[in-house]
Protein backbone atom coordinates (compact mmCIF):
# COMPACT_ATOMS: atom_id res chain seq x y z
CA UNK A 1 0.00 0.00 0.00
CA UNK A 2 1.36 3.83 -1.05
CA UNK A 3 1.22 5.83 1.42
CA UNK A 4 4.13 8.63 1.28
CA UNK A 5 6.45 9.75 3.67
CA UNK A 6 6.03 12.99 5.53
CA UNK A 7 9.60 13.91 3.78
CA UNK A 8 8.20 13.09 0.29
CA UNK A 9 5.75 15.44 0.49
CA UNK A 10 7.00 18.76 -1.28
CA UNK A 11 3.44 20.75 -0.93
CA UNK A 12 3.67 20.63 3.15
CA UNK A 13 0.64 22.79 3.45
CA UNK A 14 -1.53 19.83 3.19
CA UNK A 15 0.30 17.85 6.18
CA UNK A 16 -1.81 19.68 8.49
CA UNK A 17 -5.29 19.11 6.68
CA UNK A 18 -7.56 17.52 8.74
CA UNK A 19 -10.35 15.01 7.28
CA UNK A 20 -10.87 13.40 4.07
CA UNK A 21 -9.56 15.34 0.78
CA UNK A 22 -9.68 13.62 -2.35
CA UNK A 23 -7.47 15.16 -5.31
CA UNK A 24 -9.59 13.41 -8.58
CA UNK A 25 -10.98 14.51 -12.06
CA UNK A 26 -14.58 13.95 -12.88
CA UNK A 27 -14.10 11.57 -16.08
CA UNK A 28 -10.65 9.77 -14.97
CA UNK A 29 -12.06 6.08 -14.36
CA UNK A 30 -9.42 5.48 -10.79
CA UNK A 31 -11.34 8.95 -9.65
CA UNK A 32 -14.45 7.88 -10.38
CA UNK A 33 -14.08 4.30 -8.52
CA UNK A 34 -12.65 6.08 -5.66
CA UNK A 35 -15.48 9.03 -5.56
CA UNK A 36 -17.61 5.51 -5.68
CA UNK A 37 -16.51 3.86 -2.46
CA UNK A 38 -16.39 6.98 -0.53
CA UNK A 39 -20.09 7.33 -1.24
CA UNK A 40 -21.12 4.05 -0.74
CA UNK A 41 -19.38 3.69 2.50
CA UNK A 42 -20.82 7.28 3.34
CA UNK A 43 -17.51 9.16 4.07
CA UNK A 44 -17.63 12.68 4.30
CA UNK A 45 -15.02 14.22 2.17
CA UNK A 46 -13.60 17.05 0.91
CA UNK A 47 -13.10 17.66 -2.77
CA UNK A 48 -9.72 18.98 -5.14
CA UNK A 49 -11.12 18.96 -8.48
CA UNK A 50 -7.56 18.59 -11.08
CA UNK A 51 -8.17 19.19 -14.38
CA UNK A 52 -6.51 17.01 -16.84
CA UNK A 53 -7.07 18.44 -20.22
CA UNK A 54 -5.33 21.34 -18.59
CA UNK A 55 -2.47 19.43 -17.48
CA UNK A 56 -2.80 20.44 -13.94
CA UNK A 57 -1.76 17.57 -12.73
CA UNK A 58 1.61 18.10 -13.87
CA UNK A 59 2.04 21.37 -11.99
CA UNK A 60 5.04 21.79 -9.09
CA UNK A 61 2.20 22.21 -6.49
CA UNK A 62 0.71 19.01 -7.47
CA UNK A 63 3.88 16.81 -8.04
CA UNK A 64 4.68 18.17 -4.10
CA UNK A 65 1.63 16.03 -3.59
CA UNK A 66 1.90 13.17 -5.72
CA UNK A 67 5.51 12.72 -7.85
CA UNK A 68 3.67 10.27 -10.07
CA UNK A 69 1.18 13.13 -11.28
CA UNK A 70 -1.89 10.67 -11.27
CA UNK A 71 -4.98 10.95 -9.80
CA UNK A 72 -6.59 10.42 -7.47
CA UNK A 73 -4.36 11.49 -4.37
CA UNK A 74 -6.49 11.06 -1.20
CA UNK A 75 -5.25 13.18 2.14
CA UNK A 76 -6.58 12.09 5.44
CA UNK A 77 -5.39 13.94 8.11
CA UNK A 78 -1.74 14.84 6.41
CA UNK A 79 -1.23 11.45 5.48
CA UNK A 80 -1.34 11.44 1.73
CA UNK A 81 -1.96 7.96 -0.10
CA UNK A 82 -1.74 7.49 -4.03
CA UNK A 83 -2.94 4.49 -6.16
CA UNK A 84 -6.46 4.23 -6.48
CA UNK A 85 -6.34 0.19 -5.48
CA UNK A 86 -4.12 1.21 -2.19
CA UNK A 87 -6.45 4.33 -1.85
CA UNK A 88 -9.88 2.38 -1.70
CA UNK A 89 -8.45 -0.12 0.24
CA UNK A 90 -7.54 2.12 2.81
CA UNK A 91 -10.65 3.62 2.88
CA UNK A 92 -12.10 0.04 3.42
CA UNK A 93 -9.87 -0.97 6.42
CA UNK A 94 -10.22 2.50 7.91
CA UNK A 95 -13.68 3.09 7.68
CA UNK A 96 -15.94 0.04 9.11
CA UNK A 97 -19.50 0.01 7.14
CA UNK A 98 -20.47 -1.42 4.83
CA UNK A 99 -17.26 -3.54 4.22
CA UNK A 100 -16.58 -3.66 0.52
CA UNK A 101 -13.64 -6.29 1.36
CA UNK A 102 -15.21 -9.13 3.20
CA UNK A 103 -12.43 -10.38 5.58
CA UNK A 104 -13.58 -14.32 4.03
CA UNK A 105 -12.88 -13.41 0.93
CA UNK A 106 -9.39 -10.36 1.40
CA UNK A 107 -7.34 -12.69 -0.78
CA UNK A 108 -9.06 -13.24 -3.53
CA UNK A 109 -10.43 -9.99 -3.77
CA UNK A 110 -6.82 -8.80 -3.33
CA UNK A 111 -5.80 -10.62 -6.01
CA UNK A 112 -8.65 -9.58 -8.61
CA UNK A 113 -7.57 -5.61 -7.48
CA UNK A 114 -4.01 -6.82 -8.86
CA UNK A 115 -5.39 -8.35 -12.06
CA UNK A 116 -7.69 -5.13 -12.97
CA UNK A 117 -4.40 -3.06 -12.01
CA UNK A 118 -2.18 -4.55 -14.87
CA UNK A 119 -5.21 -3.71 -17.72
CA UNK A 120 -4.96 -0.10 -16.40
CA UNK A 121 -2.51 0.50 -19.64
CA UNK A 122 -4.60 -1.20 -22.15
CA UNK A 123 -8.01 0.86 -20.83
CA UNK A 124 -6.24 4.03 -21.65
CA UNK A 125 -5.06 2.41 -24.70
CA UNK A 126 -8.51 1.73 -26.22
CA UNK A 127 -9.67 4.65 -24.55
CA UNK A 128 -7.17 7.06 -26.87
CA UNK A 129 -7.67 5.33 -29.56
CA UNK A 130 -11.16 4.93 -29.68
CA UNK A 131 -13.21 7.23 -27.59
CA UNK A 132 -11.25 10.60 -28.02
CA UNK A 133 -9.78 12.58 -30.57
CA UNK A 134 -5.87 13.13 -30.94
CA UNK A 135 -5.61 16.64 -29.84
CA UNK A 136 -7.32 15.73 -26.65
CA UNK A 137 -5.08 12.90 -25.69
CA UNK A 138 -1.57 14.06 -25.71
CA UNK A 139 0.21 15.42 -23.38
CA UNK A 140 1.95 19.05 -23.60
CA UNK A 141 5.50 18.45 -23.86
CA UNK A 142 5.99 20.93 -21.23
CA UNK A 143 3.87 18.90 -18.75
CA UNK A 144 5.82 16.00 -19.78
CA UNK A 145 9.03 17.83 -19.23
CA UNK A 146 8.21 18.89 -15.56
CA UNK A 147 7.26 15.29 -15.00
CA UNK A 148 10.56 14.02 -16.02
CA UNK A 149 12.66 16.55 -14.33
CA UNK A 150 10.41 16.69 -10.78
CA UNK A 151 12.93 14.34 -8.47
CA UNK A 152 10.12 13.57 -5.97
CA UNK A 153 10.16 10.56 -4.08
CA UNK A 154 7.59 7.76 -3.06
CA UNK A 155 8.30 6.30 0.30
CA UNK A 156 11.69 7.87 0.27
CA UNK A 157 13.27 6.16 -2.62
CA UNK A 158 13.31 8.05 -6.32
CA UNK A 159 10.20 6.63 -8.28
CA UNK A 160 10.48 4.45 -11.43
CA UNK A 161 7.23 4.24 -11.87
CA UNK A 162 7.55 7.28 -13.89
CA UNK A 163 9.28 6.09 -16.44
CA UNK A 164 6.52 3.89 -17.49
CA UNK A 165 3.88 6.83 -17.50
CA UNK A 166 6.67 8.95 -20.18
CA UNK A 167 7.39 5.97 -22.40
CA UNK A 168 3.45 5.65 -22.16
CA UNK A 169 2.42 9.46 -23.12
CA UNK A 170 5.84 9.62 -25.62
CA UNK A 171 4.68 6.43 -27.67
CA UNK A 172 1.20 7.82 -27.96
CA UNK A 173 2.32 11.06 -28.83
CA UNK A 174 5.01 9.85 -31.73
CA UNK A 175 2.72 6.91 -32.87
CA UNK A 176 -0.69 7.15 -31.72
CA UNK A 177 -2.36 3.56 -30.82
CA UNK A 178 -1.22 1.29 -33.06
CA UNK A 179 -3.35 -1.53 -34.17
CA UNK A 180 -1.35 -4.10 -32.36
CA UNK A 181 -1.83 -2.44 -29.00
CA UNK A 182 -5.52 -2.29 -29.49
CA UNK A 183 -5.63 -5.95 -30.28
CA UNK A 184 -3.90 -7.03 -27.66
CA UNK A 185 -5.70 -4.82 -25.63
CA UNK A 186 -8.98 -6.05 -26.52
CA UNK A 187 -7.97 -9.64 -26.22
CA UNK A 188 -6.93 -9.03 -22.84
CA UNK A 189 -9.94 -7.70 -21.63
CA UNK A 190 -11.98 -10.03 -23.63
CA UNK A 191 -10.12 -12.80 -21.36
CA UNK A 192 -10.62 -10.79 -17.95
CA UNK A 193 -14.63 -10.15 -18.48
CA UNK A 194 -15.15 -13.55 -19.89
CA UNK A 195 -13.68 -14.58 -15.94
CA UNK A 196 -16.07 -11.94 -14.38
CA UNK A 197 -19.08 -13.00 -16.32
CA UNK A 198 -17.96 -16.61 -15.16
CA UNK A 199 -17.78 -15.32 -11.66
CA UNK A 200 -21.32 -13.70 -12.09
CA UNK A 201 -23.41 -16.98 -13.46
CA UNK A 202 -25.09 -17.68 -10.09
CA UNK A 203 -24.85 -14.63 -8.33
CA UNK A 204 -25.98 -10.81 -8.29
CA UNK A 205 -22.77 -9.89 -7.50
CA UNK A 206 -18.88 -11.03 -7.93
CA UNK A 207 -18.83 -12.63 -4.16
CA UNK A 208 -22.77 -13.29 -3.67
CA UNK A 209 -25.50 -10.90 -2.67
CA UNK A 210 -23.63 -8.10 -1.26
CA UNK A 211 -21.40 -4.93 -3.77
CA UNK A 212 -17.68 -5.67 -3.21
CA UNK A 213 -15.01 -3.80 -4.22
CA UNK A 214 -14.48 -5.28 -7.14
CA UNK A 215 -18.00 -4.74 -8.98
CA UNK A 216 -17.16 -1.36 -8.28
CA UNK A 217 -13.82 -2.05 -10.12
CA UNK A 218 -14.98 -3.88 -13.21
CA UNK A 219 -18.13 -1.77 -13.08
CA UNK A 220 -15.70 1.15 -14.28
CA UNK A 221 -13.80 -0.72 -16.94
CA UNK A 222 -17.22 -2.17 -18.22
CA UNK A 223 -18.52 1.10 -18.58
CA UNK A 224 -15.56 2.87 -20.22
CA UNK A 225 -14.80 0.01 -22.63
CA UNK A 226 -18.65 0.62 -23.60
CA UNK A 227 -17.86 3.75 -24.35
CA UNK A 228 -14.91 2.81 -26.68
CA UNK A 229 -17.24 0.44 -29.03
CA UNK A 230 -16.25 -2.47 -26.95
CA UNK A 231 -18.96 -5.04 -28.23
CA UNK A 232 -19.69 -6.13 -24.64
CA UNK A 233 -23.36 -6.99 -25.56
CA UNK A 234 -22.06 -9.49 -28.51
CA UNK A 235 -19.28 -11.24 -25.91
CA UNK A 236 -20.32 -10.83 -22.44
CA UNK A 237 -24.08 -11.02 -22.39
CA UNK A 238 -24.00 -11.96 -19.11
CA UNK A 239 -23.05 -8.98 -17.13
CA UNK A 240 -26.23 -6.91 -18.96
CA UNK A 241 -28.19 -7.01 -15.97
CA UNK A 242 -25.29 -6.19 -13.29
CA UNK A 243 -24.04 -3.52 -15.38
CA UNK A 244 -27.08 -2.14 -15.17
CA UNK A 245 -28.05 -3.11 -11.96
CA UNK A 246 -24.82 -0.92 -11.03
CA UNK A 247 -25.35 1.82 -13.22
CA UNK A 248 -28.74 2.03 -11.45
CA UNK A 249 -27.33 3.04 -7.94
CA UNK A 250 -27.55 6.54 -7.40
CA UNK A 251 -23.62 6.36 -5.56
CA UNK A 252 -22.76 4.79 -8.74
CA UNK A 253 -24.07 6.97 -11.37
CA UNK A 254 -23.52 10.02 -11.16
CA UNK A 255 -19.90 9.76 -11.19
CA UNK A 256 -19.92 8.28 -14.03
CA UNK A 257 -21.74 10.56 -16.12
CA UNK A 258 -20.19 12.07 -18.90
CA UNK A 259 -20.94 15.86 -19.04
CA UNK A 260 -22.72 16.25 -22.68
CA UNK A 261 -19.55 18.21 -24.18
CA UNK A 262 -18.03 14.61 -24.23
CA UNK A 263 -20.91 13.03 -25.27
CA UNK A 264 -20.62 14.96 -28.51
CA UNK A 265 -16.71 14.71 -28.96
CA UNK A 266 -17.41 10.98 -29.00
CA UNK A 267 -20.27 10.79 -31.03
CA UNK A 268 -17.99 12.49 -33.52
CA UNK A 269 -14.88 10.78 -32.78
CA UNK A 270 -16.94 7.76 -33.87
CA UNK A 271 -18.79 8.47 -36.76
CA UNK A 272 -15.83 9.77 -38.12
CA UNK A 273 -14.35 5.87 -37.37
CA UNK A 274 -17.60 4.36 -38.58
CA UNK A 275 -16.87 6.22 -41.93
CA UNK A 276 -12.94 5.32 -42.31
CA UNK A 277 -13.44 1.18 -40.98
CA UNK A 278 -11.78 2.15 -37.94
CA UNK A 279 -13.57 1.56 -35.44
CA UNK A 280 -12.87 -0.81 -32.36
CA UNK A 281 -14.30 -3.88 -33.91
CA UNK A 282 -13.37 -3.34 -37.12
CA UNK A 283 -9.40 -2.69 -35.91
CA UNK A 284 -8.96 -5.68 -33.46
CA UNK A 285 -11.19 -7.97 -35.17
CA UNK A 286 -12.52 -8.98 -31.74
Amino acid sequence: MVQLFKEDIKTPEVLAWKGVHLFHFSGSSCSQKTRIVLNLKGIEWISHPINLLKAENYSQWYLGINPRGLLPALVHNGDVHIESNDIVSYLDETFDIPKLIPSNHRGSILEQLNTEDELHLDLRTLTFGFCLPTFLTRKPPAALEALECNEGTVEGKIDSHKKVQLAFWRELAEHGVTADQAINAAKRFEKAFSSVEQQLADQAFLYGDEISIVDIVWFIYAHRLRSTGYPFKRLHPGLTSWYHAMLARPEIGKEVADPAPLRVIRYLTQRYQALTNSTLEQVTGI
